[in-house]
């Protein structure tokens, strides 16, 4: 069966009635907890273990094709295997009103993704093992391959097939042979030009269809001749602007007619090659530890899948009251009600039901976690965070990690709070463990490089700014652009570097890691803020109403604010350089102003500027 190609995000939003999931006389549930993966089924036992144990053994598998030790994943899966298509279609997304018909299917969301299985059918491993791909891909890769590359690498893991001592891959996805040989192939170059915010990659249609299985086709080809290794020449050439067309022939040392036509041969010999690895260390399920729900702990599983999917959203939210009627100190129930109201940005409940979940379990790390993210989205990422705020908030992550050393989320939210108390040497060792976590994350990177720009290691960040110019993606294009011109500016180099075109749209999380960047003191300044730069201290923050930006020999500039009854001078030796969030550049003509500062104390009401935001 077809796997469908859109995200969850592309259905619209149906309101449909609750249903209970604990019908008298039905199988229980259970769930199954392998060393990675928890599985809740109602299929028995056994079969709950065959499920985790095929995913540990593609673990495994995939960690041994790349010589790790140890294979992370950015974000902790819950497989769900349902027993039979009547019981799964209640929570598949819906197209035009009606549930999509699939057998298996992959949630993605940034803090749980969820997988689900239709167990009555033969075969319901393909599309979840896609997926499945690119999670593994994403958690243990640094390398941002084109989505040609990425999307036929899934597609050749997805068949994978796995007995006690050895794993068959590559053998040939039977739907993309059959779309294949049904359509006229495209040309190569063409299928290498297709970036990660074009049509044919986005929406559902034959031309995506024909894109996963020629990327499929062309990636088993490279593996079955052993050309995977000259990959990176190809990437190297692009990244140097070079064509398509010549990056094939100094890759492949071929022309990209030649590469098409030897493609067509491949297709048409129908000789596919599969290989065998062997599962060392052998995994035993035996291991494994099962145990039975309740009824109201399997709705409330079953309930946090639907609240991530926006067709059963306001059904997770109706689920989850009815089990805590029952049950007031389920803990699951009670943290799935506040970030349910969290995505609605009603604080108040959200604060409520977070406050519960954590009486009743003070070492969930999610409910900690989501309490902590709740504080932020009240009062907005960074300058508007009181001391007191932050504080909290920092408590509460650093537990969440201590109790998941693998949280890669909150590890980067952690970041964000040590930053916004002038913490740079925290932030920035906090953001690589993030990224350590979930490498090929953009927007991770994003903000690794902001953070080596706030601790003055320009180089770094400009390496990391620099690739993600270039990722394919316009949005993290045009915020990686737009830092790279800022950092450029900082140390006095050109600004070079920014492609004609790419607007500045850095904004939110963004603007926030990068608030301090500054170059190194000139020789030059005079002795009283020399001495203040070596000691600057803590960053410092205040509200307050700007006054004048008195510009006096540029391009220095001397900022007059009121705070209560109490009037600040702050000193910023190039205007030019201030980071200024909510307009381009300072401006020697703003009076009257609302405005949140960043600065670092030298005096008695003054101080060195060293971020500010106009509210």
């Amino acid at each position: 069966m077809q796997r469908p190609r859109g995200t969850f995000w592309e259905f619209s939003l149906l309101l449909i009635t609750f249903v209970s999931y604990s019908y008298a006389g039905e199988a229980e549930w259970i769930e199954v907890r392998s060393p990675h993966f928890s599985v809740v089924t109602d299929t028995g036992e056994k079969r709950g273990r065959e499920v985790a144990l095929r995913f540990e053994q593609m673990r495994a598998v995939f960690g041994a094709l790349l010589t790790k030790a140890k294979v992370n994943l950015p974000v902790p899966l819950q497989i769900v295997a349902f027993r039979d298509t009547k019981e799964m279609k209640q929570h598949v997304p819906l197209w035009k009103g009606k549930p999509a018909q699939v057998s298996g299917l992959f949630e993605d969301n940034d803090d749980r993704p969820f997988i689900m299985l239709d167990m009555s059918v033969d075969d319901p491993w393909q599309v979840v093992f896609h997926e499945y791909a690119h999670q593994l891909l994403n958690g243990n890769t640094s390398t941002q391959f084109q989505p040609w590359f990425d999307e036929g690498f899934a597609e050749f893991f997805s068949t994978i097939k796995i007995n006690r001592k050895e794993a068959e891959i590559g053998l040939p996805p039977e739907n993309d042979v059959r779309v294949l040989r049904q359509a006229s192939l495209p040309k190569v170059a063409d299928l290498f030009r297709v970036q990660r915010d074009s049509s044919t990659y986005n929406e559902s249609s034959d031309h995506r269809s024909l894109f996963y299985a020629q990327s499929w086709l062309v990636v088993h080809y490279l593996y079955d001749k052993q050309l995977t290794r000259k990959l990176d020449f190809f990437e190297m050439a692009v990244d140097e602007g070079v064509s398509v067309e010549d990056a094939i022939q100094r890759a492949f040392g071929l022309s990209e007619s030649d590469f098409d036509k030897v493609l067509h041969q491949y297709l048409s010999s129908g000789r596919f090659a599969s290989y065998s690895v062997r599962t060392q260390p052998l995994i035993d399920s035996s291991g494994f530890t099962a145990k039975p729900l309740t009824s109201l702990d399997a709705t409330a599983v079953l309930a946090n899948m639907d609240l991530h999917s926006p067709d059963y959203h306001d059904k997770a939210m109706e689920e989850f009251l009815e089990v805590l009627q029952a049950q007031p100190d389920n803990v699951a129930a009670l943290r799935g009600l506040g970030y349910g109201y969290l995505l609605k940005k009603d604080f108040p409940h959200a604060e409520e039901y977070f406050r519960k979940a954590v009486v009743h379990d003070s070492e969930d790390p999610r409910t900690l976690y989501y309490s902590a993210l709740m504080i932020e989205m009240q009062e907005g990422p960074g300058l508007g965070n009181d001391r007191q705020e932050l504080e909290v908030i920092q408590k509460r992550l650093e537990k969440a990690v201590a109790l998941d050393p693998e949280f890669a989320d909150a590890y980067r939210r952690l970041a964000f709070t040590y930053v916004s108390q002038g913490k740079a040497d925290q932030a920035l060792n906090t953001m690589v463990k993030a990224v350590t976590l979930n490498p090929r994350s953009l927007a991770y990177t994003l903000n690794l490089a902001q953070l080596y720009a706030l601790n003055q290691r320009f180089d770094r960040a400009m390496a990391l700014l620099r690739p993600l110019i270039k990722t394919g993606d316009s949005r993290f294009a045009a915020q990686a652009a737009q830092m790279l011109a800022r950092v450029q500016r900082a140390t006095g180099g050109p600004a070079s570097d920014t492609p004609a075109g790419v607007r500045s749209t850095l904004t939110g999380e963004q603007e926030l890691i990068l608030r301090e960047t500054r170059a190194p003191s000139a020789p030059e300044e005079d002795s009283v803020v020399a001495a203040s730069r070596k000691d600057p201290g803590q960053a410092s923050f205040l509200k307050g109403r700007l006054v004048t930006v008195d510009c006096l020999t540029k391009p220095a500039a001397l900022l007059t604010v009121i705070v209560g009854d109490k009037t600040w001078r702050f000193y910023a030796r190039d205007g030019t350089r201030v980071i200024v969030i909510g307009a381009d550049n300072l401006s020697c003509d703003w009076a009257n102003r609302k405005v949140a500062i960043n600065y670092r104390q030298t005096g008695e009401a003054t101080g060195d500027i060293v971020s500010l935001e106009l509210e």
